[in-house]
């Protein structure tokens, strides 16, 4: 077999050998104090003494004698100090660094914060930079950085990182070095002060520095190292065209078929596997000419890939012309050291005649070792290939006979007007007729009882096999082989065609899922979709589980379906131990549900049932597969839903701190000013030493009285708003005279409008509204005191009233500055004010208030402006109002 270079390593090869780009070496370690800065500066030293430029961009000594030591000697390069918050903070200058352009730069701490003002947020951004400009970097890194492992050392240690770097760093990088050191040493060096100063090794030694968590930050290290190493050396064989295997570390790869052997091979693999500490595979090659369509043979390779997954294997199935090509590519791709098959099944007469796939594979398998596992005794029998195994029903191949019947019949009819040679094509079309409808097995009982047929009812002597012509015999064989051939093709087609419409099912299927839920606004309607799909696809009665305060409760089901108890518990052992659960699984398969895990990269969201409305209708392996498809789906849906949700709630969130901190803006003026007032007041009547007369003692508390029911107004204000958002107002609706109540908001106004022209018409024998009074006294206080705040003091403040049909009008006009055209809705907005040049205090309560106010009462109240200057308020109220 030819082996080419993978033109895509090469290119990747290529661009990462680029000798205008500087290489990364990287000294990682498993935490702080293993010596990787050490190492770092001993290299350093090397390469200066044979020759090569060595800088030192940022190297952090920690105080450590030996460490300051090797600085020495070294070109040190200024650091840059960037201004935060009046603290000046060193940091590596990189333009210093591409100014220099030494040979090598070394860069302390690799996944290091830069101070913020910085020219990139990340340290390893700007050793990215410096390997742009040719210059090589040595850098250091504790595995605990790196972005993939962050969950991981959170889980192991407690203790989440901030500072990680993404895992495509440590894949660029050149050159990794291991810097080692055991547990117990690196627990001696710290409490010997030679990590830590002493306060600083006491807390690491009890939150991070136990030996427990180094001994497993240790082993990921250690493995992330090796599996560089060994993504190196593929790659390496790829782009040389190397077929390998290079036996650095055993990798095992295991055939299954649907033979009954494929469990007894799974298992001895697994145990082979043990034996030598090896990565294994267990893999299903499908033939792209020869589809397995029978469902118990798919049913069986299902369950014997789930078995190998269960047992550790990484099991696929691959496609290929043969097995024995597709599974030696796959072990050269991947490096397998080692090859288990089968013995295999079929008699040797067989073997003989197709060819042993077995004999092949170690024929062709070169470097690689092939191991044959053989079958016991009572496996052994010989099973019939299966283009010759019968198809059920048999009516089918009456039918078949039937045609042969026919195309006899017609020969019968017409064979004085034609040679017998040509009354073959009557069989040969019943052949394809029986190959395309009935099937294989059909087929070729009509192919063979087509020739008998011909010869003993077409071919003279009649009624006899005996044959006159020895020509015949010639075609006979061709009628037969030509027979044969055209139906076993024919019914290869008729399988692959099956085949790829039910692919095409299972696609369609997924497609209109994954359109469907991508339309899906909220989780209610994500699970009615799952439901109605996966119901639809698989004739099931469907039920989603969803978590609710860590308990695992029935969130949506199928109609006239409500899971019980056994089911829900089914379900919650399904999501507490992420593993598919009830009917057709190895857990609780009694159940009626069977129940899948629904699984995304962030954890477990839920669980999804399915349940056959017949108990004996079992879901096949290819029902399964795809139903694991749909699951898949379903998550990922879930999963986006509520992560929207929390954006929703994150935003309202959000908006809810903002109005909060907007009243406290807006009152604290407010309510800061009347307070100052009457504590002024208060104080000097009681610092009163018979200096104030009676007309200043009275002016005091005038002042103090105006402030106290200014500030009463204010939290009354509030009071009212938070009682309108809550909906508490209740009404007393009576029948009031407008006249009355705009007088009582005059009136409450006080001083405030004594000196105002307000000017008062309503038309006598106006009617009588339906209103609570208190409320829209307090809605006409609200609107005067806004218009008497922002209207100049000698200009006339117009209240007027009319009746339109089952409404009446009220109308508050003014001749100030006018409300922008942009503005006059939002006015009625809470905390809402219009930008003006002058400085009115005020909260922006009064308007939001009133419009409350007047909605409650099933009225309108909008803003417009008035002709030649200034705004009109407009209060409609319904005369019918029952409230």
């Amino acid at each position: 077999m030819e082996h080419r270079p993978d033109p895509d390593e090469l290119l990747k090869n290529i661009q990462s050998e680029e000798p205008n780009r500087g290489k990364l070496k990287i000294f990682l370690g498993y935490a702080a104090g293993v010596g990787k800065t050490y190492a770092m500066l001993e290299a350093a030293h090397q390469r200066k003494i044979q020759g090569i430029d060595v800088v030192v961009g940022y190297v952090e000594t920690h105080k450590r004698a030996e460490t300051e030591e090797l600085v020495e000697g070294l070109d040190v390069l200024p650091r840059k100090q960037v201004e935060y918050r009046g603290v000046a903070l060193p940091e590596m200058d990189v333009d210093e660094v591409i100014k220099r352009r030494p040979a090598i730069v070394l860069v302390d701490e690799f996944a290091h914060t830069n101070a913020p003002g910085s020219r990139h947020p990340k340290r390893y951004m700007d050793v990215e930079e410096i390997l742009d400009a040719g210059i090589d970097v040595y850098t250091t890194l504790n595995i605990q950085h790196l972005e993939s492992l962050n969950d991981v050392v959170a889980q192991v240690t407690g203790v989440i990182v901030r500072e990680t770097v993404p895992d495509r760093v440590l894949d660029e990088a050149s050159e990794i070095e291991v810097i080692d050191l055991p547990p117990d040493e690196l627990m001696t060096r710290l409490k010997e002060g030679k990590v830590y100063i002493p306060e600083q090794a006491s807390r690491a030694i009890d939150k991070f520095f136990r030996k427990g968590n180094l001994t497993a930050l240790r082993e990921m290290s250690l493995r992330r190292a090796a599996e560089r190493v060994d993504d190196q050396m593929r790659s390496y064989m790829q782009t040389r065209a190397i077929s390998g295997p290079w036996a650095a570390g055993e990798r095992l790869l295991v055939c299954i078929s649907p033979s009954p052997l494929a469990e007894k091979l799974i298992r001895t693999t697994r145990r082979l596997a043990d034996e030598l500490n090896a990565e294994w595979y267990a893999v299903y090659v499908e033939i792209a000419s020869k589809p397995e369509t029978k469902p118990a043979n798919r049913e069986r390779i299902g369950r014997t890939l789930q078995l190998a997954e269960e047992l550790g294997a990484k099991s696929l199935t691959i496609a290929g012309r043969s097995i024995q090509e597709a599974v030696l590519d796959f072990a050269h791709k991947n490096n397998i050291t080692k090859v288990v098959v089968g013995k295999p099944l079929k008699p040797r007469w067989q073997e003989l005649w197709s060819g042993s796939i077995v004999d092949q594979l170690i024929y062709a398998s070169g470097d690689i070792d092939v191991y044959v596992i053989s079958a016991r005794s009572e496996s052994s029998k010989s099973i019939l290939p299966r283009e010759w195994q019968l198809h059920r029903p048999f009516g089918r191949y009456l039918l078949g006979l039937l045609l042969v019947t026919i195309s006899t019949s017609i020969g019968l009819f017409i064979r004085g007007n034609l040679e017998p040679v040509n009354l073959v094509m009557l069989y040969l079309a019943s052949t394809v007729i029986s190959a395309i409808y009935l099937g294989r097995g059909p087929s070729l009982l009509t192919a063979i009882a087509g020739v008998l047929a011909f010869d003993y009812f077409l071919v003279p002597p009649y009624l006899t096999f005996a044959v006159s012509d020895t020509q015949y015999f010639i075609t006979f064989i061709a009628l037969l082989v030509i027979s044969l051939v055209v139906s076993s093709l024919t019914a290869r087609v008729r399988e692959q065609a099956e085949a790829a419409i039910q692919r095409e099912k299972q696609t369609a299927a997924l497609y209109d899922l994954s359109k469907d839920l991508t339309s899906a606004a909220d989780l209610l309607q994500v699970a009615n979709i799952i439901i109605s799909q996966i119901g639809n696809a698989f004739g099931r009665d469907v039920a989603i589980f969803l978590p609710d305060d860590q308990q695992l409760q029935i969130f949506a089901s199928s109609p006239n379906y409500q899971p019980d108890e056994n089911e829900l518990a089914v379900a919650a052992w399904a999501y507490q131990h992420d593993q598919p659960a009830g009917r057709g699984t190895d857990t609780l398969p009694a159940a009626s549900l069977r129940c899948h895990p629904l699984k995304t990269s962030n954890g477990i969201v839920g669980v999804l049932g399915v349940r056959s409305k017949d108990q004996t209708n079992f879901l096949s392996s290819e029902q399964r597969l795809t139903l694991a498809a749909f699951a898949n789906q379903s998550a990922l849906a879930i999963e986006r839903t509520r992560l929207s949700e929390q954006a929703s709630q994150a935003e309202l969130l959000r908006a809810t701190e903002s109005l909060q901190t907007a009243l406290l803006n807006s009152i604290s003026h407010d309510l800061r000013t009347p307070l100052v007032s009457i504590t002024g007041a208060l104080s000097s009547l009681d610092e009163d030493n018979g200096l104030l007369n009676e007309s200043a003692r009275r002016a005091l508390i005038e002042n103090a009285r105006g402030e106290a029911d200014r500030l009463n107004r204010l939290v009354g204000n509030l009071l009212n708003m938070t009682r309108i958002e809550s909906g508490a107002i209740k009404l007393r609706l009576e029948s009031e005279d407008i006249q009355d109540v705009i007088g009582t908001a005059l009136e409450q106004l006080g001083s405030r409008v004594a000196n105002r022209k307000i000017q008062v018409n309503v038309p006598a024998g106006f009617p009588l509204v339906p209103m609570d009074f208190t409320l829209i006294a307090q809605v006409l206080v609200n609107v005067l005191e806004n218009a008497v705040k922002y209207s100049p003091v000698d200009s006339t403040i117009e209240v007027s009233a009319e009746l339109l049909d089952e409404t009446i009008r009220l109308k508050i006009a003014d001749r100030g500055a006018g409300i922008p055209s942009e503005d006059l809705t939002r006015i009625f907005d809470k905390f809402y004010r219009v930008q003006r040049p002058e400085n009115v205090s005020g909260t922006g309560l009064g308007l939001s208030i009133s419009k409350g106010i007047v909605e409650v009462h099933h009225g309108t109240i909008y803003a417009s402006a008035r002709e030649g200057g200034g705004t009109i308020i407009t209060i409609e109220l319904p005369l019918n109002n029952t409230g």
